[in-house]
């Protein structure tokens, strides 16, 4: 049986390489690349990201990648954000004061977590609406590894959601139509990350 394609796009925003270990791990025939044609052509479209919005979204765009993420939620083509990654999906984030636009995919801004501990850094657990597919047959017991300090706090339009508590409630991952997104990184998640990578690389 031949494994769905993974394109895990690089566009400076560090390192990759266990997410790379992960998506292989969980199923996906992946590819580290910084091709455009290559992201469009894969199965699913994984973008990562660490560090700061306004860093990420430099990288995106100067990538070219942004347009092909629109391209493929337009198409209903499927696309997995994470951490900084899942951030830069919306339409804006704000730090320090300083206001950066997103790719613009999911709507809503991304700002800092109100909270006594900044950086978040640590396991939760999540709150995931019924149905969604990124945690079928992963119980409210299991905990997921977050490293940030920003994160998006209102459910875009028409998506599921699973949310969690750091001084404040907030978006732990988001899904709507082929779009996914996790603020937590699965690839550092053990068995419950691997679990969630798994159930999206069976919708390829």
């Amino acid at each position: 049986m031949t494994k769905p394609t993974v394109a895990l796009f690089d566009y400076g925003s560090g390192n990759l390489r266990s997410a790379f270990r992960a998506l292989e791990r969980a199923g996906a025939d992946t590819t580290l690349t910084s091709d455009l044609d290559a992201a469009r052509r894969a199965d699913g479209l994984v973008v990562p990201g660490v560090g700061a919005y306004a860093a990420c979204m430099e990288g995106v765009l100067k990538s070219g990648v942004d347009a092909v993420i629109r391209e493929r939620v337009a198409a209903a083509a499927p696309v997995l954000g994470i951490c900084v990654g899942e951030q830069i999906l919306f339409e804006e984030g704000i730090e320090h004061g300083v206001r950066t636009r997103g790719v613009g995919v999911l709507e809503g801004r991304v700002d800092l977590v109100a909270a006594d501990r900044i950086p978040h850094m640590g396991w939760n657990t999540v709150r995931a609406d019924e149905g969604m597919r990124l945690f079928a047959g992963i119980g409210p017991e299991e905990r997921f590894y977050f490293v940030h300090s920003y994160a998006a706090k209102a459910v875009p339009p028409g998506a599921k959601a699973a949310l969690t508590v750091h001084g404040e409630p907030f978006v732990a991952a988001v899904e709507r139509g082929a779009l996914s997104a996790t603020q937590f990184h699965p690839e550092k998640s053990g068995d419950a990350g691997y679990a969630l990578l798994s159930n999206w690389i069976k919708d390829l």
